[in-house]
């Protein structure tokens, strides 16, 4: 008996098949996967460096890294405990002599310990004097945070980094400042949050203002819960080299982003969702895409034949981004003139496969829909080569949600609106001043008595990238 024909008819049955087959295999690489997309790379031909310089002497990397040393130990206590010889051991090994002398202060051995954490009460005894007629003066209470509260800006300060930085949950926070000797309730938590954030409202509004002045603005957003929302809250982020905005809204309207960023010129670094239309419509900002989404789309169908000759052309162009930032370069000249001459010819040889594969996979299957995310959006993608300022992807806004993700996982959502938009402007100044190098905790704790008091016209000074320490 003869074996049964094939079976190559066409038909809607068996293309949806062919769609459960993938969406099958889609699940099974989430959940066993590598979640990993790096790839293995041969390492290119170096660049030549832009500028030959000599070669740095011995002696300046020495005294370099004696001082970034003596810096770490600057951030730390340090106890010197002297260690003597016992006197059994105070013998000469070679002579049998007891006649030794001490020299020098002695050799060093440093340990880190570590010191649990604890809180300071500090009370204030204010001077009251009284004069023969009845008159009583009192010295001045210490400035608060708000009137008749008993928690120090630098308090407040680390609750608000622990939340908006570390993404640790209030009940977590509750029990550990119970083992340090510090009762205090969720509810007193969340008063001293949205205080901390209404005081910081007039730093929040002019960074949203210098964010939309500016020429190349990177912007994502990723779905919050909110407590007595049915559908899914959004949190935008706004990121600029210098400063990092949030914004909070109860939905995914391309509103919030036109509110936000208005009728400025410039360029807008996202991916393709239809909501930033209204800020790149003509006479907007010019639109940029994501080269790390394209990628993300062509790592996942890698298995396919030719696949990888993509994902190595891409991981070229990344190179010259990587030599231009060790370089030191970015957004020079000289970053212009490699894009020109590296990057073009690389992203036209991308674009090249895209057309010779296009044909070669049904438009539906993850194959056909990453090729044509390439092809489709290629304008966008290719913006990067034109200005050296505009990134080659959005990884940028992608990293300052990661914060907000990992929020929503541990401490679920936000009461109301309220607190998401005032969580919004702590994201927003927290992640600004870890961008700019400030410790958060000491930055706000600073900023959070000085804003009250300094004058509007001068509020720049204490935005993160521009901030200087008292005395300073």
């Amino acid at each position: 008996m003869s074996p049964p024909p094939d079976d190559d008819h066409v038909c809607g049955w068996k293309a949806y098949a062919g769609q459960l087959k993938e969406r099958l295999a889609v699940l099974e690489k989430l959940a066993f996967g590598k979640k990993s997309e790096k790839t293995p790379r041969k390492a290119p031909a170096r660049l030549p460096p832009p500028v030959q310089s000599p070669p740095v002497p011995k002696e300046k990397v020495q005294a370099h890294r004696q001082a970034l040393s003596a810096l770490r130990a600057s951030h730390m206590e340090t106890d010197v405990e002297r260690v003597v010889v016992p006197p059994r051991d105070c013998r000469c090994g070679k002579c049998g002599s007891t006649a030794l002398r001490e020299v020098g202060e002695g050799k060093p051995s440093t340990t880190i310990e570590y010191v649990a954490p604890h809180f300071r009460k500090r009370v204030h005894l204010r001077q009251t004097l009284a004069c023969a007629c009845g008159h009583v003066i009192t010295a001045k209470a210490p400035a608060r945070l708000g009137e008749k509260t008993r928690y120090a800006p630098s308090f407040v300060a680390h609750l608000c980094v622990s939340k908006c930085s570390d993404s640790i949950p209030q009940y977590r926070l509750e029990k550990e400042y119970q083992r340090l000797g510090v009762p205090i309730s969720r509810s007193t938590m969340n008063s001293l949050l949205h205080r901390a954030a209404d005081e910081l409202l007039p730093l929040y509004f002019r960074a949203c203002t210098l964010v939309a002045e500016s020429p190349v603005v990177n912007a994502d957003e990723t779905s919050a819960r909110q407590q007595n929302l049915s559908k899914r809250a959004f949190m935008w982020t706004f990121s600029t080299p210098e400063l990092s905005v949030y914004s909070y809204a109860e939905t995914r309207s391309g509103e919030v982003a036109r509110k936000l960023l208005g009728d400025s010129f410039g360029t807008l670094v996202v991916d393709q969702y239809t909501g930033y239309n209204q800020v790149t419509k003509p006479g907007g900002r010019k639109r940029a895409g994501c080269l790390a989404h394209a990628r993300r789309k062509l790592f996942e169908s890698q298995e396919h034949a030719g696949f990888p000759e993509a994902l190595e052309l891409i991981g070229q162009l990344y190179e010259v981004e990587r030599q231009v930032k060790s370089a030191g370069k970015v957004g020079s000249e000289l970053h212009l003139e490699l894009r020109r001459q590296k990057g073009r010819p690389l992203f036209a040889e991308l674009l090249l496969w895209g057309r010779k594969h296009r044909g070669k996979h049904e438009p539906r299957s993850a194959p056909g829909k990453a090729i044509n995310y390439l092809m489709k959006n290629r304008r966008a993608l290719r913006v990067f080569l034109t200005d050296p300022k505009v990134p080659i992807d959005n990884n940028e806004a992608e990293r300052n949600l990661r914060r907000v993700a990992l929020g929503r996982s541990n401490y679920l959502f936000f009461g109301h609106k309220d607190s998401g938009e005032r969580h919004a402007v702590l994201y927003t100044l927290v992640t600004s001043a870890e961008k700019n190098g400030l410790n958060p905790t000491a930055y706000l704790a600073d900023v959070l008595l000085r804003v009250q008091t300094h004058p509007a016209d001068r509020i720049d000074e204490l935005l993160p990238h521009k901030y200087r320490p008292p005395g300073k």
